[in-house]
């Protein structure tokens, strides 16, 4: 029956419009939940060789070797090389808590994962594996059904003689009621997926809650470093022309973490701090020496390298931890926790 079908030369049984609707939502279903479900999963390990391990643990029945994730691993490496500098210079303990950063990044990243794992990608594999195997077992036994019927109704139409035509009527009376049985079965599992929506759309919303407590974490982690490292500039790094006798070797680890404000310059402060009101106060001009390298951020700044000896300013208005800097023609605005104002 089905050979004849694919050539054209019988005739077979539809299935009524919303059986068809609803095979057609349900096959909408598996291929696009396949597809979110393996890019989410290519987001939370974007390392394909991760994912094949895990999977392959994941069938063996073991838990998969515990290793660093990326932002560990970057964390560690920061770690080690600020204590391989030194914890005292500036570039050692920035390094240092910029490693503590991204290995907290890294904690929250295994949450988010185990969470999503937990709460969105094992409900929309179990809906692949589970109830989308059971409709598709049931839509064959249909589609078996149905041959088994148009066979009958084929021998019907050929049968000549009364007896057989008696034997072949009893047949498709006896195959039509299976067909619509199965039909009935089949119509109740794919009327089910509205359920699977409605159930996928609450993973969904526990994903998005995962996401959003993970990337509110992390801006938590970047504004607390920020607020350690203080007036440092993201473009500081300059370290490699300081030597241990640098001002910035007194403060330690400690003396950071205990105020979120402090900066690691900020000693420098002590030394200036009597001149620079008086500096502001007057419209006269004092020599300062460059305690660190500072690359200009945008034309309105002036680039420094340390140990260099320049003319500061303030003019009226200007931003309380900036002065007006020359050397030579060249002429922008400098921060004070660079400088050490000059007798």
């Amino acid at each position: 029956q089905f050979t004849e079908e694919k050539l054209g030369q019988a005739e077979k049984t539809e299935l009524d419009a919303h059986l068809e609707n609803l095979l057609s939502k349900a096959e909408c279903t598996k291929l696009w939940t396949e597809k979110i479900m393996k890019q989410t999963e290519v987001l939370l390990q974007p390392n394909p060789n991760a994912r094949i391990e895990e999977f392959v643990y994941e069938k063996l029945d073991r838990k998969a070797p515990s290793r660093m994730n990326n932002p560990e691993l970057l964390g560690q490496y920061m770690i080690d090389a600020g204590n391989e500098f030194g914890p005292g210079t500036a570039y050692g303990n920035a390094l240092i808590k910029c490693g503590e950063t991204q290995k907290r990044i890294g904690t929250a990243d295994r949450e988010l994962i185990q969470t999503s794992a937990i709460n969105f990608l094992t409900p929309l594999r179990n809906f692949i594996e589970g109830d989308y195997k059971t409709i598709t077992k049931e839509r064959k036994l249909l589609q078996n059904k149905r041959l088994d019927l148009d066979a009958a109704k084929t021998r019907l139409k050929k049968a000549k003689v009364a007896e057989a035509r008696a034997a072949s009527e009893q047949e498709v009376r006896i195959t039509q009621s299976e067909f619509d049985r199965q039909a009935e079965i089949t119509r109740l599992l794919l009327e089910g997926i509205s359920s699977t929506h409605a159930h996928h759309l609450r993973c969904l919303n526990d994903f998005v809650e995962a996401q959003m407590t993970y990337y509110a974490q992390c801006y938590q982690y970047m504004l607390d470093l920020q607020k350690q490292l203080g007036s440092f500039p993201s473009t500081f790094l300059s370290n490699n022309n300081q030597s241990s006798s640098a001002p910035v070797q007194s403060v330690s680890a400690p003396s950071v973490l205990a105020s979120a404000s402090a900066s690691l310059p900020s000693v420098s402060n002590s030394v200036v701090t009597s001149g620079i009101s008086e500096l502001k106060s007057s419209s006269g001009s004092r020599k300062a020496r460059v305690l660190y390298d500072y690359d200009a951020a945008n034309s309105s700044e002036l680039s420094l390298l340390a140990d260099e000896v320049i003319t500061v300013y303030s003019i009226p208005g200007m931003d309380s931890d900036w002065l007006m800097g020359e050397r030579g023609n060249q002429k922008g605005k400098v921060p004070i926790t660079y400088l050490e104002l000059l007798n």
